[in-house]
């Protein structure tokens, strides 16, 4: 794949591993990042320190809020596709922040759409989320074609954007695909993550409070979501919306446990009710991502939670 690719959000934990996972394979990357404060910019910056050693990166400090700022920069590189991983993300904070949210998530992908419009893009992938599904359950796991119930103002602007995006191809004929990602996590992990605040909790013998019974998600390894977006970018046909999922969801519980004989450590729990906005259960059917890209999901929770903690300890 030696094109242009455009990716918002590229300083983040998945846009990062993107970015380096294209360079890699001699693409050129144009980086749109606005470092939003919700963590340590510093974090972002070390996400792209390999990167901005290629000459094939560029970085651009652009916010997805600011339409001609980001439709002339799409003009002036002309990139084959965008990757929009741009978002305000968490399920919490969004009942807080709801109008930030709105303005970055939905707003923002519409900028984004229009730029795409403006500059002939070829193709567009968006990072959207399981969050879409609301409270469901099934032994099959979530299908792309199930009814969506968003229970969180993240949830909402997530479904929202993909609407936009469904419009937007239909009436300019671009195809677009968008990714729903299950749990993901893997190193460079948000420090707001579960996967994170575990890992650091346990090494650090602090308490870990595990909300809801019997919680259940559909961890997935950061290597294999990669995968699957690269896949996405080299199959543009149509509107597509596809999970990228484990289709393995493991108890919360039992991935503490897992993680405290990686770490050696006990961990320090307490549990609380399900807080607003969040799911009792993530599960992805991957039937289509098989079908449509041939992706499935490779790494084992093991697997990933090794790699994981041995990226923490030298953090």
């Amino acid at each position: 794949m030696k094109k242009r690719v455009l990716v918002t959000g590229a300083a983040g934990f998945i846009g990062s591993h993107v970015v380096d996972k294209l360079l890699a394979r001699g693409t050129a990357v144009f980086g749109v990042d606005n470092f939003s404060p919700y963590y340590a910019e510093t974090r972002k910056q070390e996400n792209l320190v390999e990167a901005l050693k290629n000459h094939l990166f560029s970085l651009h400090r652009i916010d997805i809020r600011d339409r001609s700022r980001l439709v002339s920069l799409v003009k002036k590189v002309r990139p084959w596709t965008i990757i929009h991983l741009a978002a305000e993300v968490g399920v919490r904070p969004s009942f807080e922040r709801t109008a930030e949210y709105i303005e970055t998530n939905i707003r923002g992908t519409q900028n984004v759409l229009a730029a795409a419009k403006e500059s002939g893009i070829k193709h567009l992938v968006f990072g959207s989320s399981s969050s879409v599904y609301g409270k469901r359950h099934g032994s099959s796991g979530f299908k792309e074609t199930d009814r969506t119930l968003p229970i969180s103002p993240y949830a909402v602007t997530k479904l929202s954007a993909e609407q936009l995006a469904r419009v937007h191809s239909s009436r300019y004929n671009l195809p677009i695909t968008v990714l729903r990602f299950f749990t993901v996590y893997g190193p460079r992990n948000r420090p707001d993550m579960a996967m994170y605040r575990f890992t650091e909790a346990i090494s650090r013998g602090k308490p870990i409070v595990l909300f809801g019974k019997g919680t259940k998600r559909d961890f997935t390894f950061i290597d294999d979501v990669v995968d699957g977006i690269i896949r996405a970018v080299e199959r543009p046909r149509g509107f597509r919306i596809i999970n990228l999922g484990n289709h393995k969801p493991v108890t919360v519980l039992n991935l503490v446990r897992l993680l405290e004989k990686l770490i050696v450590k006990r961990a320090l729990v307490s549990h609380q009710p399900l807080p607003p906005g969040d799911v009792p259960v993530t599960f992805a059917n991957v039937n289509q991502a098989k079908r449509l890209l041939g992706w499935e999901p490779r790494t084992s929770l093991k697997r990933g939670l090794r790699t994981l903690v041995e990226w923490y300890k030298k953090d």
